[in-house]
């Protein structure tokens, strides 16, 4: 399986090694690459999205037009999977004219609405698909405070179904083939996000 890292910022290692474990799990190899320009998203069959800063992810994907790119992949009912900021890029609307976003998730996100770094934390989440709590690590995490119709992002993709909610607010969804998280997976040794944003995405695509 050829998975694409979007490598312009945020936790490009620990997502690698994520998706790896994940595979292994499944008796599967993942060949991960690291994408910074154009060209190579095409090649992928799962992508992922990770954390940084919105307005800077939106802008380089722009300029590097690797944007196109990701909004095709989608299109074509392949997985992505989008964290923290990279769910912010994902959504229909950040609240904030600064970030471009992809419009492939069909919800509006609050950036930071979780606090500073200072007030980052780990809970233990319940998450649909899951058979024990996830150990989410929230820094700095948008808010998902709105979730559309399911018409509302270009892939079309159906309704938007929540996976798991902290404090009743939204923190983890999944609209078609886009799996977006307000926290970040990748920051522990549990990859079962992972697997549930692609192996069983994959298994369908391929049929």
């Amino acid at each position: 399986m050829q998975a694409g890292v979007i490598a312009v910022q945020g936790d490009v290692s620990e997502h690698a090694a994520a998706i790896e474990r994940a595979a292994r799990a499944h008796g599967e190899a993942a060949d991960v690459v690291e994408i910074r320009q154009s060209g190579t998203v095409p090649e992928c069959d799962v992508l992922l999205m990770p954390g940084g800063e919105s307005t800077a992810i939106s802008r380089l994907l722009a300029r590097e037009g690797i944007d196109e790119e990701i909004k095709a992949h989608v299109a074509a009912g392949k997985p992505v999977l989008a964290t923290c900021a990279g769910l912010i890029v994902a959504s229909t609307d950040a609240k904030d004219e600064r970030v471009e976003t992809l419009d492939i998730l069909d919800v509006t996100v609050d950036r930071n609405a979780f606090g500073r770094q200072k007030d980052s934390f780990e809970a233990p989440l319940d998450v649909e698909g899951l058979d024990s709590p996830f150990p989410a690590v929230f820094i700095r995490a948008p808010l998902i405070d709105e979730i559309g119709d399911g018409t509302g992002a270009a892939n079309n993709a159906g309704d938007v179904e929540v996976l798991a909610r902290w404090d009743d607010d939204p923190v983890a969804v999944r609209q078609g083939p886009v799996f977006g998280t307000s926290f970040h997976p990748e920051l522990t040794a549990d990859s079962r996000i992972h697997d549930l944003a692609f192996f069983d995405q994959v298994e369908v695509s391929a049929q």
